[in-house]
């Protein structure tokens, strides 16, 4: 299980430092693809593979499901971690995620999701504005 925060600089190569309590998580291959909300996620094999399983089974004669698996598997690429436990962010994921030099990578369950940190801030500010209200939408018992 992936959590947690951290604030990690993007070098000018495009690559980013893992934190450590991540990588063995990660294994030594991982998908990293578009997210939601313009950050990205990473995905251990394994639960890359029962993702692309879940969308296989999605209609593909409905737009919206075309739409997404196509928006989610265009910007899918297998990543490895280096000697120092970065990994290179290919150009056109940096681009949608406006990564430039301050990011923020979180852990969330089963993924690893990486954020611009001006991006998260705002995120972050809007999201905790109403967090009670979405936790008593969506959530079934008591934190």
């Amino acid at each position: 299980m992936f959590m947690g925060e951290y604030q990690h600089n993007i070098d000018e190569k495009g690559r980013i430092i893992i934190p450590a309590k991540f990588r063995q998580a990660l294994g030594e291959t991982f998908v990293m693809t578009r997210g939601l909300d313009h950050s990205l996620f990473v995905y251990p094999y394994e639960e890359w593979q029962k993702l692309e399983a879940k969308l296989k089974d999605l209609p593909f004669t409905k737009k919206d499901a075309r739409a997404f698996t196509r928006f989610f598997f265009s910007g899918a690429t297998e990543c490895e971690l280096d000697k120092q436990g970065r990994v290179t962010i290919v150009s056109p994921l940096r681009h949608y995620a406006d990564l430039k030099k301050e990011c923020v990578v979180i852990g969330v369950s089963n993924r690893v999701e990486i954020w611009s940190k001006a991006i998260w801030e705002k995120y972050f500010a809007e999201a905790e504005e109403s967090f009670s209200e979405i936790a008593e939408n969506i959530v079934d018992f008591d934190l």
